[in-house]
């Protein structure tokens, strides 16, 4: 192999990533997605070398050539364990959870109906192109099972990039990710006749193997990588290496040796990291691990969607009569998508978080298709059995609805949500965002006041200086709704609080345990778009009851307390850190009440909501307050436990910020104070109960 082989995936790479900068910062202020810019890129350089433009043993030609040639098998190993653990990481499970069905009726029955619609539709085209004459039933039902599964990568990029709603967007990276299986499946039903492995005998049965096994697998790395990153000494690089390396091993022993889903079984895993990981993994490996799959993310994004442009321009070979059935094709599986989806329609409105007529518009143009379509298709075009007309109408056919659906659904995307008003900002929200912009700039004025009075400062330039102080805004024309401002600013105090009991936990103040009720309770007062009060949490605070082989017993109920506080008291110590935990935000919440009356914006309706709002607030507070104070009165060695696990948190915690502090300062360096965050962190994995009471 000459130095020109070596250099080509290296000089591809450099290139990509060069570009991908570039277009990146030039498509910021334009409407074209960032990934469509980068898929125009790759067809572009595709084509110039296809037309002969590069010179003959350059390594830069060598480079496309090493992209338009890739094997498959590399797109799907090397770029989606990345990009699709990713984005279950970043799912909200909450969110997930409760659109679950709908994706998997979007994913299973829809993946089967639209498989056999383009099927049919292929059948039809057979019959008038005489080029598609060699079409049978398995070579168009092959088709639809390969180009009827969306994209996990190209939608998700997508919609991450236009910043649609949270349980859309979920909705949407749910489908796109588990319809993998089922058209995986579908797939190699068919697929398998034209290769040794052979067509599948039971589709049913290996359909619920191929998902089921996925999922378990996924959700037993995923408990394997937290068993060892939370029992390991090591720094956030090496804990990250260990949910990397997990990754690609979950997708890998997925596709090669268990024969399951390796996206299904990536999705597992990446939803165990993020819900039950992020509360059990310490908060700075928390922000590395953020910033690292982001950079990620990025660079693989960066790479596959130029490879794809690569591909489709050096490897697609085509007629005129082709485009014409791709023109055909490509109408018919967005009209098929329709139809799917108002078939399931009446059942997806009614279920999870429902959905609208207009969302369900988005849903049926943003069925884009991407890589995977693309690798499936190259599987068929190396696939010698196949009819060579076949093998290179299927390539043809799935490169061309690849592009426009990346260059016609993906561009016009956002004018169609901007169209339907699914991105329009609410009267109630507009007020509230001009009242903060309004104490920002006043606040920036009475500073810039201050500052004149400073006799050092006398000899600056003060009109000069006035020209950086923030523009005040128009006040917004046209009345508010009484329950639309409300509704605004308790999703305003949920935000609020959800960034407080984060605080709570890296501070040391709340276990993960009771991170992870506190949130749970948030988003199920945010799934009720802000019209239900702040204090409906159902069950949060509630003490255990008696255990049933107790409740016989003649006995005082002070006899009873006792037994129940000498063995229960962990059940006892988690309410009262809930409590504790609760109260700690809604102080939070009641200042940020306080600083909205105070910009001066409201008027006297405005603020008899926010007194409204200020008992909902207060009312959670009295409540935390009396859980605690009866377990004090109740459950005296719990609450000893419970304050003795506190004080330790807190002595710890302060520690490790003075540490910090010292480090900020210069007073020692990172490899100095090593040893001390090491055995700050072991102390701080002692303070759970059962190892406090062996102390």
């Amino acid at each position: 192999m000459d130095s020109m082989e070596l250099l080509a995936p290296l000089v591809f790479v450099i290139v990509s990533l060069v570009a991908g900068a570039i277009l990146k910062y030039g498509l910021k202020r334009t409407v074209l997605p960032y990934t469509v810019g980068l898929f125009a890129f790759g067809l572009i350089i595709g084509l110039l070398d296809r037309a002969g433009v590069y010179a003959d043993g350059s390594v830069f030609k060598a480079s496309i050539d090493f992209a338009g040639n890739i094997n498959p098998d590399l797109i799907l190993y090397l770029f989606l364990p990345i990009l699709i653990f990713d984005a279950a990481y970043e799912l909200d499970a909450h969110i997930f959870r409760k659109t679950l069905f709908n994706a998997t009726l979007l994913s299973v029955p829809g993946m089967v109906v639209a498989m056999f619609l383009t099927g049919l539709l292929m059948m039809g085209v057979s019959l008038f192109a005489p080029n598609y004459a060699q079409w049978d039933w398995t070579h168009a039902l092959m088709f639809g099972a390969l180009i009827s599964a969306t994209d996990p990568v190209a939608v998700v990029a997508l919609l991450r990039e236009l910043g649609v709603s949270k349980r859309f967007s979920t909705l949407v990276d749910a489908e796109s990710m588990l319809n993998d299986g089922t058209g995986i499946v579908l797939f190699m039903l068919f697929f398998g006749t034209f290769t040794a492995a052979g067509g599948v005998d039971t589709p049913v049965t290996e359909f619920i193997y191929v998902v089921l096994g996925g999922v378990l697998l996924g959700v037993v790395f995923g408990w394997l990588c937290l068993w060892f990153i939370t029992r390991s000494q090591s720094d956030a690089i090496m804990q990250n290496s260990a949910i990397l390396v997990s990754a690609y091993l979950t997708f890998f022993l997925a596709q090669s040796y268990l024969d399951v889903s390796g996206v299904i079984a990536l999705v597992g895993y990446g939803v165990v990291i993020a819900y039950y990981g992020r509360p059990r993994i310490a908060p700075d490996v928390n922000r590395f691990m953020q910033e690292f799959w982001e950079l990620a993310t990025y660079m693989a994004n960066t790479l596959i969607f130029i490879l794809v442009g690569v591909v489709i321009a050096l490897q697609v070979q085509a007629t005129l009569m082709d485009f014409v059935v791709l023109v055909l094709v490509y109408t018919g599986i967005n009209l098929i998508r329709m139809a799917m989806i108002a078939i399931f329609y009446p059942v997806m409105k009614r279920s999870g978080y429902g959905l609208s007529k207009r969302e369900a518009v988005i849903l049926c143009w943003g069925g884009l298709r991407g890589a995977l379509g693309l690798t499936l298709a190259l599987m068929v075009s190396y696939t010698l059995p196949i009819p060579e007309a076949v093998r290179q109408q299927v390539l043809f056919l799935t490169a061309g609805i690849v592009t426009l659906t990346l260059t016609v659904n993906a561009t016009t995307i956002g004018w169609l949500l901007r169209r339907l008003g699914l991105t329009r900002v609410s009267s109630a929200k507009t007020y509230l965002n001009y009242t903060i912009h309004k104490q920002l700039c006043d606040n920036a004025e009475k500073y810039y006041r201050e500052l004149q009075q400073n006799e050092a400062l006398q000899a600056a330039d003060w009109d000069k200086v006035a020209t950086f102080l923030p523009v005040p805004e128009a006040a917004p024309v046209g009345p508010v709704q009484t329950q639309d401002l409300m509704a605004d600013i308790r999703l305003r105090i949920l935000d609020k609080e959800r960034t407080r009991y984060w605080q709570l936990y890296e501070k040391g103040i709340v276990s993960s345990d009771s991170l992870r009720r506190l949130l749970t309770a948030v988003e199920e007062l945010y799934d009720a778009d802000g019209k239900r009060p702040l204090c409906e949490r159902a069950k949060l605070l509630e003490l255990p009851k008696l255990p049933l082989y107790l409740r016989w017993k003649k006995r005082s109920r002070e006899v009873l307390y006792r037994w129940v506080d000498r063995h229960h008291s962990s059940t006892f110590v988690a309410v009262y850190d809930v409590a504790r935990g609760l109260i700690h935000a809604q102080r939070t919440s009641m200042t940020l009440l306080d600083e909205l009356e105070a910009s001066g914006s409201f008027g006297n309706e405005d603020i008899r909501k926010l007194e409204i709002l200020r008992g909902e607030v207060r009312k959670n507070i009295d409540e935390s307050q009396s859980i605690m104070d009866m377990i004090a009165e109740h459950y005296p060695n719990s609450y000893r436990l419970a304050i003795t696990q506190k004080t330790v948190r807190m002595l710890i915690s302060n520690e490790k910020a003075t540490v910090a502090q010292m480090l900020h300062e210069g007073l020692v360096t990172p490899d100095d104070v090593q040893s001390m965050i090491d055995d700050i962190k072991k102390r701080y994995r002692d303070t759970t109960l059962s190892r406090i009471l062996k102390k």
